[in-house]
């Protein structure tokens, strides 16, 4: 099977190579019609590597995908061949211990997409348990579809924020996580989300949505414009969601006492935090890894129309072109938010 394949760091390759497609009776086989381009995908082709996850071996691309399903296992019964689908790329041991805790995000044993040495989808076809693939709504395109995995990271960080309605939120980089996360937060309930970063058409693409503040940090200091907006009081709510290491000097600065301090972002190396003044204003501070029991959550939200993600698509690529799909997003055009590459060319 054709397929995007990372040969080694810097290369990439559209080539033939044998992938499992075999049904389980638990299983379904899946034709891929979008897969999204990931922030990950772009860091294993451009530095081989995150943190201990290291391309050891050619490796398929992709894991923000939709399609449709061509063919079921024999207990399937909650999907048909002819849904439109979109799945939740981790499995979990099912009788791991993080599983039965619900936290399966964390388990040690997950199977990934794309994530060392597992294959991603960025190929015609894939094999997925039913149980971590879910039916698209009528309304819901197949690139919204795919837009569900990297939306459940902000829908994870909301929830993990504990969002009290009126909430005043912060979110540090405005990235595509960054964008959902703020999104995701508004409709917890926030009242408003500062978002900042030195993009100025990311963050005038994040100031379309209402209720999201857009911060020039190469223009205006973070903590005078949290400072502005909170009466000198400090934000609810941080998240973290641009992983660098600078970003990380000012977040117990711009939380109120008592707030919170989500980190998502993922950092390439340790960072110092400043745990004194966190102590100081008993600040809570949480962690985010990719999301559990939330997918679903994600992808009805989106399907009610309250959060709209079709904004944030700024390029899409026939399978064909993935590899320029791939140079343009290492490229990191500023404009750019979100790209995509269509495997299969069926209307949805």
């Amino acid at each position: 099977m054709r397929a995007l394949v990372l040969e080694k760091k810097g290369e990439l390759a559209l080539r033939e190579i044998a992938l499992p497609l075999d049904v389980g009776p638990d299983d379904v086989r899946i034709a891929i019609h979008t897969v999204g381009v990931c922030g990950s995908d772009v860091h294993y082709y451009t530095h081989g590597a995150i943190g201990s996850y290291v391309v050891r071996a050619p490796m398929v691309l992709g894991h923000e995908a939709s399609g449709t399903i061509v063919e079921v296992g024999a207990n399937v019964r909650t999907l048909k061949v002819g849904d439109r689908v979109c799945m939740e790329p981790g499995v979990p041991n099912l009788s791991s211990r993080a599983t039965k805790l619900g936290i399966y995000n964390v388990d040690p044993d997950v199977s990934f997409w794309a994530t060392p040495p597992v294959h991603g989808i960025l190929a015609p076809q894939a094999v997925h348990p039913a149980a971590f693939t879910y039916r698209l709504p009528d309304n819901v395109s197949f690139a919204e579809g795919a837009m569900v995995e990297p939306f459940a990271i902000g829908m994870q960080a909301a929830a993990r924020a504990r969002i009290v309605p009126g909430d005043v939120a912060v979110v540090v980089g405005c990235g595509p996580i960054g964008i959902m996360i703020a999104l995701a937060a508004l409709a917890g309930g926030c009242s408003k989300v500062l978002i900042s970063d030195f993009s100025a058409p990311k963050l005038e693409i994040a100031a379309r949505y209402p209720g999201i503040v857009p911060v020039n940090i190469g223009e205006q200091s973070l903590v005078e414009a949290v400072a502005v907006a909170t009466d000198h009081w400090g934000a609810d709510i941080v998240f973290e969601a641009s992983g660098s290491p600078k970003a990380f000097a000012d977040l117990f600065e711009v939380v109120r006492p008592g707030g919170a301090v989500v980190l998502v972002g993922l950092p390439v190396e340790p960072v110092a935090l400043n745990v004194p003044a966190a102590i100081s204003k008993e600040v809570r501070i949480e962690t985010v890894f990719r999301y559990a029991n939330i997918f679903d959550r994600a992808l009805q939200l989106i399907a009610s129309g309250k959060v709209d993600l079709n904004p944030l698509i700024t390029g899409t690529y026939p399978f064909d072109d993935s590899i320029e799909a791939f140079e343009r997003a290492a490229a990191a055009h500023p404009e750019d938010v979100k790209l995509q590459i269509l495997i299969s060319s069926e209307k949805g």
